[in-house]
């Protein structure tokens, strides 16, 4: 099974928001059964916290649901155990790096590399605008599941 993790610093707005976002996709397209999902965050500031309300705001409004989730920290097991570690933003990705002291086998990248216009995606907790945070993360969603179906054959 292919394994994703997604990564923000907190795990309370945007790396929850990919994570169930791409696993509504998943399950539309008949793969869930093929990829596991999960997110966490760089910091352990929000451990145990649930996702922040405007997010959970935003995946209701799209009609999926991420009751349950609670905050969790990266940690050098979520390297050895996934094949794309997806962090939202350069900062989430030196973090990585420096929880993990590198990336050996290559399978770090900001979700947005896969798009046709490689960018951060900018905090929603400073920002506020919880719909673009919704926009790019579909956009990096679908650019990545793309990317997928032509190399693990999805």
């Amino acid at each position: 099974m292919l394994k994703l993790i997604f990564v923000c610093l907190g795990n309370i707005c945007r790396s929850p928001m990919a994570e169930y976002i791409c696993r509504a996709r998943l399950e539309e397209a008949g793969l869930s059964g093929r990829v596991s999902v999960s997110s966490a965050g760089t910091s352990g500031e929000e451990e145990g916290n649930p996702v922040y309300p405007p997010a959970r705001a935003e995946l209701s409004a799209m009609g999926i649901s991420c009751a349950g989730k609670r905050a969790r920290r990266f940690t050098v097991r979520d390297y050895r155990e996934n094949d794309y570690i997806l962090a939202m933003e350069r900062r989430n990705v030196a973090d990585i790096l420096r929880i993990t002291g590198g990336d050996p086998d290559k399978k770090v990248f900001r979700l947005l590399d896969f798009t046709r216009s490689p960018r951060d995606i900018a905090d929603p907790w400073y920002t506020g605008d919880f719909v673009r945070t919704r926009l790019d993360l579909e956009e990096g969603i679908a650019a990545l599941l793309e990317r997928l179906r032509g190399e693990w054959r999805i």
